[in-house]
Order: structure tokens, then sequence, then C-alpha cells
């Protein structure tokens, strides 16, 4: 049975009486009389009695049911449903004082959330949601009531109906109760913002920031429920018949003109987010994204209108114009004329809280449309002086998100937005990256790499770190003093204000490439691809080749990249005389790149080598033509490579090459693409020395280098070792294009000809025996071979002359 609330406060001693202690008899004639004590009641004792009197069934039942461990559906709407009774009762009779103690007492805030908690996620069958969303907005017109306890409370409303399946996935779903229990929310929304006249536009921004992160949830579903409560609340805030309330919620004037005062820190979020969901699949999603910005157009329309007096002349024009605007981009909803729109009524933060949504759109795990993203950013890049005020914000932005977007065309908006800042604002620009990343990580890297691409920028860039390492504050700009050196030489070479021999006396004192760090070596290369695309200034970078060239032995794909870039600019400005040394070097640094995993590295890498050879002058070609040699059969292997466009540049170099060494056969075969023949006339073209089958199981390569085999190898190659190591080869060799797909071929052309195989079969994809025997057969099933050995014959080099082959006579 429910306790009743006491009637009156008890008499101390009799409530808490304490154990009989021994002590002193008391004087002689001394009596000690018990003597009730009045204790004060508790807050709203007085009250709640008042109220227990007159809903004592209802406080009896909620009572029982909070303090009950089971409890039935039936149980639980009917308690929801009294706390909705017990509040309407209470305010009519004036006895909110009394419920307030009440609901703290008995927490019934806590306990609508454990009901929202326990309401299974992937269905909705009952109505507990929408009674427990009702039954808060009855316990927020009670002062006090939900005081520190709403966000939590939302949270629980929100989880639980935005994450539930989307409708088509629930199973029996009512739809009346369904669209019931949206109401119910909406219903306690608005409620919570109309109900606190001193805080209401503060609940109501404060519920908007709880919605934002459900807008942009994975959960198509969940979007769509978030942007239909915005677009709800947005109507809240824009509708006429709100004006006086949000005006005293701002002053005490509750004149129309207070108005213009509201600010809505969180618009600029908002609106992004908006603009993107405008442009979703979800039909419902699109058309509440849309209905919601057309109430925020209109509140912020609402503010600019009032800003005129109704008889200032300007007013009727002003008028006109504004509804000319949101007719304008109503009936062409794009999302740059959205964003225009808007932009003209934005402040800075909220066109850069726009900024940021944009950007962080456009990462991989985004939901959004990339491309709509890209389209916020382009109306930013057309008014930079505008939209690109809060550069550190936006560097934050970009930095934070850099390494999460892998979409070409979302860098390339990432990049002009970068090089537009940088363009406007250096200073801002360097210094907030350097405290962004000091020790310079990879996202950082990628930035300073835009900021170097183009000279404009370039320069700005240097000027601004020089500057700062000058500044006596700073110790250094970078993490070491090696690093910080490369600055003013960079900024040297920007100039021409140096000659190539003072330059070149400044770097031999600290030669700051010899060991560089990778960060340093990027940012360096990035640097000198830029001011090499100038004669002048590529002129004076002859110095820093030879150690650019050392470190691409332990170089990264991407600064391998960057010193061939930089060689093909300055290589591009010399003259023959002047590069052919040069030429003769970078030939035999290319042959190992030609097989890298990166296609982009594999073309870049044959066209500088095609360039070098045509590079070099009369006396350096016979030098030159040891590099062609050795480059023959991996340019021709790379004809077919996977990446058409490095099949072709590897037709274009082995035609170069074939002119080199004048081997007319090879250069016309090439230039037909008969791609078998030119393997035929390959193999049997390259000079092969006395015992060059010893050791090629293991130095393939010296077959095609022309060299003796190491000492120290196999002293012979017996045919079943070599058939079964062919068979490896052949079995491990994939369809790849990169080392191991070269190799592999080349040592399965190597042993088949150890093995008097045709050549002509190997390069097609048959591997025939010699006629002994059996006949011809294929590997691992012919009978001209056995296990064995039996039936092969001895290896022979197939040697023509020059004039079989094609080559012209000297």
């Amino acid at each position: 049975m429910a306790e009743r609330p006491p009637s009156r406060p008890r008499v101390a001693w009799e409530e808490n009486r304490a154990p009989q202690e021994s002590s002193s008899p008391p004087e002689p004639y001394e009596v000690c009389v018990p003597k009730p004590l009045k204790r004060s009641a508790p807050a709203g004792a007085s009250s709640w009695q008042s109220l227990y009197r007159e809903e004592k069934e209802a406080m009896q039942f909620i009572r029982a049911f909070v303090k009950s461990s089971e409890k039935e559906e039936a149980q639980r709407l009917q308690f929801l449903e009294t706390i909705c009774t017990l509040c309407k009762a209470a305010r009519h009779k004036g006895l909110s004082q009394g419920l307030n103690a009440f609901c703290h007492r008995f927490e019934l805030a806590e306990n609508i959330k454990v009901l929202l908690k326990e309401e299974p996620r992937d269905h909705l069958h009952t109505a507990v949601r929408q009674r427990a969303m009702l039954a808060i907005a009855a316990l927020s017109k009670v002062k006090m009531v939900l005081e520190g306890k709403k966000k939590s409370l939302l949270q629980a409303c929100f989880r639980s109906v935005f994450l539930l399946p989307p409708t088509t996935d629930m199973q029996g779903l009512d739809t009346t109760l369904y669209f019931e229990t949206l109401d119910a929310m909406d219903t306690m929304l608005w409620t919570l913002v109309l109900s606190s006249p001193a805080s209401g536009f503060t609940e109501l921004q404060t519920i908007l920031q709880m919605l934002l992160p459900f807008v942009n949830c994975q959960s198509a579903a969940a979007c769509e429920r978030a942007v239909g409560r915005i677009g709800r609340l947005s109507d809240l805030l824009a509708s006429s018949s709100s004006v006086k309330v949000w005006s005293s919620f701002v002053g005490d004037d509750a004149s129309p003109a207070c108005h213009t005062q509201i600010r809505i820190p969180i618009l600029g979020q908002l609106l992004g987010r908006l603009i993107l969901c405008r442009t979703c699949t979800n039909w419902e999603t699109s058309w509440g994204a849309l209905d919601a910005l057309h109430h925020l157009f209109r509140f912020i329309l609402r503010q600019k209108r009032t800003m005129l007096p109704e008889d200032n002349p300007e007013y009727l024009r002003r008028q006109r114009e504004w509804e000319a605007e949101n007719t304008s981009w109503l009936s062409s909803p794009s999302t740059s004329n959205i964003t225009m729109a808007f932009g003209k009524y934005l402040q800075p933060s909220e066109k850069t809280d726009v900024i940021l949504m944009a950007i962080e759109a456009m990462r991989d795990s985004s939901i959004y449309d990339k491309e709509e993203a890209r389209s916020i950013l382009d109306v930013a890049v057309r008014e930079p002086a505008s939209w690109l005020a809060e550069v550190p914000s936006i560097m934050r932005c970009i930095y934070e998100n850099m390494e999460c977007i892998r979409m070409a065309s979302a860098w390339q908006s990432l990049d002009l937005l970068l090089l537009l800042m940088t363009d406007q604002c250096p200073g801002e620009v360097v210094t907030s990256l350097l405290k962004l990343s000091p020790s310079c990580d990879s996202a950082a890297l990628a930035m300073w790499d835009v900021m170097l691409s183009q000279p404009h920028t370039l320069k700005k860039v240097l000027r601004e770190l020089l500057s700062k390492l000058q500044d006596q504050r700073l110790r250094r700009v970078f993490s070491s003093d090696t690093e910080d050196a490369c600055i003013p030489h960079l900024a040297l070479l920007a100039s021409s204000d140096i000659e190539s021999e003072e330059f070149a006396s400044l770097y031999k004192v600290q030669r700051y490439l010899r060991r560089p760090s990778l960060a340093l070596l990027s940012l360096v290369l990035r640097g000198l691809i830029t001011l090499s695309q100038r004669p002048e200034t590529a002129r004076k970078m002859l110095v820093l080749l030879p150690d650019i060239m050392e470190t691409q032995q332990n170089a990264n794909t991407d600064n391998k990249m960057k010193a061939l870039l930089v060689f093909r600019n300055v290589m591009g400005h010399m003259m023959r005389e002047e590069a052919s040394l040069t030429a003769l070097q970078l030939a035999e640094k290319l042959l190992p790149l030609f097989d890298d995993e990166s296609s982009q590295l594999r073309e870049l890498s044959i066209c500088l080598f095609k360039d070098m050879i045509q590079m070099v002058v009369e006396s350096d070609k016979q030098q030159m033509k040891q590099n062609v040699r050795r480059s023959l059969l991996p340019l021709f292997f790379h004809m077919s490579d996977q990446t058409e466009s490095v099949a072709k540049a590897s037709q274009e170099a082995l035609v170069v090459a074939a002119k080199l060494l004048r081997w007319k056969k090879l250069k016309h075969l090439t230039q037909a693409q008969q791609t078998y023949r030119i393997g035929e006339c390959l193999v049997r073209t390259t000079p092969k020395p006395q015992g060059w089958t010893r050791g090629l199981e293991l130095h393939p390569p010296c077959l095609l280098s022309g060299t003796e085999p190491p000492k120290g190898s196999s002293p012979g190659l017996s045919p079943l070792p070599a058939l079964r190591m062919l068979k490896e080869t052949l079995a491990h060799l994939g369809p790849g294009s990169g080392t191991e797909g070269s190799q592999g071929l080349q040592t399965c052309l190597c042993l088949g000809l150890s093995l008097n195989l045709s050549p002509t079969g190997l390069l097609a994809g048959r591997w025939e025996w010699p006629e002994v025997g059996g006949g011809p057969g294929v590997l691992g099933g012919g009978t001209g071979a056995t296990e064995t050995g039996e039936g092969l014959c001895q290896p022979h080099a197939l040697v023509l002359s020059p004039a079989d082959a094609g080559q012209e006579q000297s």
C-alpha cells in the first residue's frame, strides 16, 4: 500500500530516540520532561499535501509504479498519462510548487528516460514514445521540474525515435501511430521553447544544436526525421505570430523592432547542412530541407525588413527586392543559388560555418553529394573577400579533413580554396599551418605542397617564412636548423637578384639536401618544381641535381615523382652541350623506376629516359648505348603494361632507343607494334658472351647487361633444375605490371632460351620443346620432355649476324 504523506511533524524524541546511556542521577527534585521540538517541513511539503488531497489517486498510482519492479505496457502508458493529468491539474489549481517537490522526490524525469531507453529499437508497436514526449511537454510547463535534465531527456527522445529503421523496414507498422509519434515530438519541442519566456530562444538554439548530428547521420531515415523537426522549429522561428514572443526573449521592448537583435550562433552550420540535404536522393529529406531553408530565409528577411520604418521611401522598394529574391531561389533551388541568396545576409562567422560544413561533406565517409559540397566552395572562391574572412578556422578544417578526402575533384576545390587564402592572407595562412603542425605531418605536408605549387603563392609563403625565421622571438620555424636553412635558399632562388655561381657557393656551404628528412625533401622539391618552370631559375639549380639524385635511393614514391619533375624542368631549359653529362648519369638512375608499383612513376621515368637519350651529344652516345641496351627488354615488356599511358610511353622510348642503336628492324617492328616479332628480334640480337648460361638461375640479368656471370655462381644450369625453375616462375607470375612481372618475364625468357625453347613460343605463351623423340610439346603436358629431363638437348645460344637482325652497319 502506498505511504500516506505525514500530516504533521513528529516530536524529536519520538522520531529519533537514542539508546540509553549510564549517567549520573539527576539532582534532587529535578524532573526531566521531554518537550516536542518543531522541525521545518520539507520544501513544498504544504503544497504537496494540498495537491495530494486533490489528486490522491493519481499520485498514489505514480508512487506505486515507480517502486514497482515489473511494469507492463498498460501500466507504462497509464503512468505517462497520469503525469500529464497531474501536471494539468496542478497548473489549474495553482499547486505547481508541490508538484515540483513530488516530481523530484520520485524522479519522474529519470523514469521517463528509462522507459524510452527500454523501448525496442527495431520496431514501433506501442504509444509509449508518443506518451513519453507528451509527458515531458507537460512537465516542462511546471517551473524547475526539468531544470538540468532537458538535454538528457531530449537525447533519449531523439535516439529512441530517429534511430528506428526506415518505415519500409518495420513490419506491421501502424503509420498513424508513426506520424502521431513525430507530431508528439514536435509538440514537445515547441512546448519546451515557448514555456520558458526567459530562456526560450536559448532553448531553441540548444535543440537545433542537438538535432544537427542526426542530420549528418549515416542513417537516411534518421536524417529525414531530424530535418523534419528542424523545419517545424524554423517555421516557429519565422512565423509572424512569434515576433512578439522572440522579442520578449531579447529585451523588455515587445515591438517588432526587437526582432533585429536576434542572432542564431549556429545559423551557418544549420544552413550548410540543409543546403547539402536539399540535394539528397531521399524525397522527404530533400523537400524537408527546402522547407526549412524557406522558413529561415523568411526569418532573415523579417529582420532586415524591420530595420526600415514602414513610412521610409526605401521600405517598399526593398520589400519588393526581398520578395523577388525569395521567389527567385525557390523557383530554381540549386546549391549555388541558395548559397548566394543566403550569402548576401550572413555574417562572416556564419559564412565560415557554411564553408566548414562543405569541407566536412567532402570526406569519403560523408553521406552528402561531394559535387554539391564543391558548389558551395565555388561560390566562396568567387567572392573570397567576403567568404574567406576567418582564415585560421578554415585552415584547421582543411587540415583535419585533408587525409579523409580522396576524390580528385574535391581535392581540386580544396587546392583552389587554399591558394586563394594564401594569395589573400599569406601571413595568417603560414602562421596557422605552423601552429597546427610544427612537426609538419602528412596532412600539413600536403597543404604546404599546394601553397608552394604556384609561383605567386610560393614567393609570398617564402617571404612569410623568412620573416618568421628572422624574428628574434622564434628560435626556428621547422623542427631543425637544417630544415630552416632551406628557407633562405629557396627565397634566394625565387628572387632574381642572385647569380648561378653565387647560389652554388652558398648551397655548397650547408648542402641541406644531402641527408634531408622526408618532410623537408618534399617541401624543397615542390618549391623547386615551381621555380624550375622559369629558365633563368632552372639554370641556377644545376648545383642541386647531384644531391637530388642521391636522395632518390631511399625516397618514397611521391618524392621520386617530384624529383623527376625537377629534372625534367631543369634539363628542358639547358643546352645539349651542358646537359649531356647529367643526362648520362640520370639515365642510369631511371632504369630501376621502370618497374615501380606506381603507374605514374613508371610513365614519368620512361618518358624522361627517352628525353635523356635524345639529349646526349655525339661524344657521349657510345656510353649512353650501354644504358639503352639494358632498357630494351624492360621497355618491350611495358609495351603490354596494363596502364595504357605507360604502354604508349614505352613504345615511344623503344623507338628512340632503336634509333640510337641504329637497329632499323627493331624500330620498324616497334612502330608497327608487332609485339611477338619484337621479342624474337630482341632475344636473337642480344649479345651473349661465352658461358652466358652459367649462373642463370641466380642472375638472369647477366644476359641482358652483356656481362659475365658473377664469380661464385653455380657452375652450370642443368636441364632439370632449369625446367623446375621455369615452372615455378610461371606459376608465380601474375598479370601485374610492376617489378615482379617484368623481372619474372625476363627470368622466363632467359630460362627458356637456356633450354633451347622457341622464342616465339615463349613470347606467345606457348612453351614448345625441341623436336627430340616425341616432337613439340607444351610445358606441363608435352611429350618432348619429361620430369627427369629426358629428351632435352643441350643449351646453346641463338645468335644471328647483325645483317639477319636488320641492324645497320655504322
